[in-house]
């Protein structure tokens, strides 16, 4: 720069005008180039100060969100595990009640072929019902048989027993 300026004196002095008047000149022009730098330095530092400050709350924010999805991931896991096991134990109760349907499935055609392949009818317990075909003459009448029901009319012998939704445990 200061061979510009000496450049610059040179050329002005050798025209015939004032040198310090030249030198005035250059000095001004120096000094609007270093306010003007300044000025500029001082608009890109601001930029720069925005930019980390929206750097800094944009961190703050997505800190917060993730937080947020944190939690409710946290929530969202637990409920999951406490539905899984819900399931697993209704899992478990349905094999039991499946279990105990065929088990009473099973009693149920057992009983139901020895009634009616013609062998004396005996009530769920095994025993002869007997007392339910007396006569007034204290006799067994088999008439009077056909048409009792030695369930009571509970259950109906052609259907198979289903299991209810009672909780059992």
């Amino acid at each position: 720069m200061a061979s510009s300026s000496s450049t610059y004196r040179s050329s002005s002095s050798s025209d015939g005008g004032n040198p310090s008047d030249s030198a005035v000149t250059v000095d001004e022009r120096k000094r609007k180039r270093m306010l003007s730098n300044r000025e500029s330095a001082r608009r890109s530092r601001m930029r720069k100060q925005k930019h980390v400050d929206d750097l800094t709350a944009q961190i703050n924010q997505l800190s917060s969100d993730n937080r947020q999805i944190l939690t409710s991931l946290t929530v969202t896991s637990e409920l999951y595990m406490k539905i899984q096991a819900e399931n697993s134990v209704l899992t478990a109760q349905m094999a039991e009640l499946s279990t105990r349907l065929e088990s009473l499935n099973e009693i149920v055609d057992l009983v139901t072929t020895t009634n009616g392949g013609g062998v004396d009818q005996i009530d769920g317990c095994g025993f002869d019902d007997r007392t339910a075909g007396i006569n007034c003459d204290g006799y067994y009448d088999d008439m009077m048989m056909s048409g009792v029901n030695h369930w009571g009319g509970s259950v109906y012998t052609n259907q198979p027993i289903m299991a209810n939704d009672i909780n059992m445990y």
